[in-house]
């Protein structure tokens, strides 16, 4: 009996290697009318999944004086070509969202929610500014983060 390959995960996952890694991720959200700005702090871990097709990145900590923390999947789909994060937070919400990669400059794209991170000092901070849809249907900023590696 043949033994068959196990199939080896293609160049499109060198890109993901950058964030592989423990993040203190430190900031705040930006204020609106009906809501003060908070201090965001969290600690972040992504690593690779079995395989090293996928990336699992679970993050906790407070947003204000809430506990929040969720887990994102990073992947990259053969089929479209295209990155993909899946993202299952704390609050029940499930996110999905296209990341696309350029250079040292990750943008996550979804559907009300988006971010644009700037990878810094070799790779150890990203700078991360996220914007939402406000009621309106314009893009505004919602938080303004930095992601330092630690380890």
């Amino acid at each position: 009996m043949e033994r068959q390959q196990q199939p080896k995960p293609g160049p499109e996952r060198e890109l993901l290697e950058v964030v592989i890694g423990k993040w203190i991720n430190e900031g705040n959200t930006v204020a609106i009318a009906d809501a003060p700005s908070v201090n965001i702090l969290t600690s972040d871990v992504y690593e690779w999944m079995p395989g090293g097709f996928f990336v699992i990145h679970t993050a906790y900590g407070r947003l204000g004086s809430t506990d929040v923390g969720g887990t994102e999947i990073i992947g990259y789909d053969e089929e479209s070509k295209k990155y993909l994060s899946y993202f299952f937070d704390s609050q029940g919400n499930v996110t999905t969202d296209e990341l696309i990669i350029e250079g040292d400059t990750w943008t996550w794209r979804g559907q009300n929610t988006g971010c644009t991170a700037e990878f810094t000092d070799d790779g150890k901070t990203q700078t991360a500014h996220h914007v939402s849809l406000d009621d309106g249907g314009n893009w505004v900023p919602s938080m303004e983060v930095t992601l330092t590696k630690v380890q």
